[in-house]
């Protein structure tokens, strides 16, 4: 499994309203996208830094998403290029359904 963090230094500070907004805008792009099984979007204390954190099944199902359009629509979004890590995340846990995840 991959984790992706996604950031942007964004070129003012934005408020917790405006982000949710942005953010509720783009969420149903990333519904059904192969490979990705969940996003957070995250916006950092003083406003000025927005991004995601991607879990994947794979860093190829990931590297499919960033192409040049995707960066080009977070900077219209944004107004800033997107910064991207790539984590393996070899164990997971989900309180949620109350698994323990592991990759093989």
């Amino acid at each position: 499994m991959i984790t992706a963090v996604t950031t942007f230094r964004l070129p003012r500070p934005f408020t917790r309203e405006e982000a949710r907004s942005i953010f509720r805008s783009t969420a149903p792009l990333y519904r059904g996208v192969q490979g990705l099984f969940r996003k957070t979007y995250v916006l950092s204390e003083d406003g000025m830094t927005a991004g995601g954190i991607y879990f994947w099944n794979s860093r190829g199902e990931a590297e499919a998403l960033y192409t040049d359009a995707w960066r080009a629509r977070a900077r219209e979004k944004y107004g800033a290029d997107p910064a991207i890590a790539y984590f393996e995340s070899p164990v997971v846990v989900d309180n949620v359904a109350e698994q323990i995840l592991a990759d093989a």
